[in-house]
């Protein structure tokens, strides 16, 4: 299966922009995050085909997966 992943912000330090993956099938969002050892608490605002989803959301072939980091302002 391939996804595509998006990261934004600081989460692109040391990692990429976007990037093709080939994770393995009935991957969740959190195995993504794990595999690129982003702390859980930084992934804030998960999207996946730009309609919101959780750690727990299965990935399927051809999904866009974006990961956000807290965001801040005022």
């Amino acid at each position: 299966m391939k996804i595509t992943v998006k990261l934004f912000a600081t989460l692109r330090r040391g990692r990429f922009d976007r990037e093709t993956m080939e994770p393995s099938d009935s991957s969740r969002v959190i195995d993504i995050v794990r595999l690129l050892e982003i702390p859980e608490q930084e992934a804030a605002i998960i999207f996946i085909n730009s309609r919101h989803a959780e750690f727990d959301t299965v990935l399927h072939e051809g999904d866009t997966l974006a990961i956000f980091p807290p965001v801040g302002g005022g």
